[in-house]
């Protein structure tokens, strides 16, 4: 799977930042709570690869690590302008963002290269359960404004199809006789479990508080069938999160390719955002 980097633009609407999930503001900003990661967790994911670029012999390889750095670039760009949109109003969500990056700068002063490729992979495959739970059910954006629902798509469907680039770069550059390989990749998973959500948790209930919502009985309730409910967005992640620890994982083991098959009609519709639109008649 050679992934291909798509240059977008999705102009969202910044004063729908607050509202822009038709289910609940409270659902809004979950998803907005986990922008705010993207731009510099992408930055980390892109240096972690690039420390070990050059160990890369293998052709289909090195330019399948092209297209993911490129790709991720795109992410980090796009969700940085719908971020600005967020801080504008949560000025708490760029104080976290400040935290995370530096975070993320101790880890690459701190830790060894491996490390941080071992944290890159893990946090990868948080992105493509994420994206596959996310693709497989048209109820989580249904009631999503276009252009924040096709962002999310678009940044679902290149996470999948980029899943597994970092992973087989850790799989080439690290001794598979090392014993501990395994260990350090499944540690990265813990860890990144570990440190996200509460980043996550911690972001989302600073931005409520500064909405007034923390009181918000009703939007508490839709972020339950959101996430652990009917929809249960992270109640279906947990069998996927456990395969990781499988000695013989590779992300393709699941092989949900058949999803790509929506990104170019996307990045039909994505190209005419800004376009004049023809008057009524």
């Amino acid at each position: 799977m050679l992934p291909i980097r798509r240059d977008l633009k999705f102009k969202l609407p910044a004063d729908k930042i607050n509202d822009w999930h038709g289910d609940s503001v409270h659902v809004a900003h979950f998803l907005n709570s986990l922008s705010m990661l993207f731009p510099v967790g992408e930055r980390f994911f892109m240096d972690s690869v690039r420390n070990y670029r050059d160990q890369i012999t293998d052709p289909e390889l090195k330019k399948a690590v092209t297209a993911f750095i490129g790709q991720e670039a795109m992410h980090g760009r796009e969700h940085q302008e719908y971020n600005e949109a967020l801080f504008a109003v949560a000025p708490s969500a760029a104080q976290m963002e400040r935290f995370v990056a530096g975070l993320l700068k101790a880890v690459q002063k701190y830790t060894p290269k491996s490390a941080q490729l071992s944290a890159t992979i893990a946090l990868e495959h948080y992105t493509a359960i994420m994206a596959d739970g996310l693709l497989k059910d048209p109820r989580i954006l249904e009631n999503a404004d276009p252009q924040f629902r096709n962002i999310w798509n678009w940044h679902a469907l290149e996470e999948t199809e980029h899943k597994a680039v970092a992973f087989d770069v850790y799989k080439t550059v690290m001794s598979s006789r090392n014993p501990l390989r395994y260990m350090e990749r499944t540690m990265g998973l813990v860890i990144a479990t570990l440190i996200l959500w509460p980043v996550v948790g911690v972001t989302y209930v600073r931005i409520l508080r500064e909405q007034g919502r923390l009181g918000d009985g009703k939007g508490w309730r839709q972020l339950f069938r959101f996430t652990f409910g009917e929809i249960g967005f992270f109640r279906k992640l947990m069998l996927p999160w456990l395969d990781y620890f499988k000695p013989g994982f590779h992300p393709w083991d699941h092989d949900n390719r058949h999803f790509l098959t929506m990104i170019d009609e996307l990045v039909e519709e994505v190209s005419h955002y800004g376009e004049p639109q023809a008057n009524a008649a």
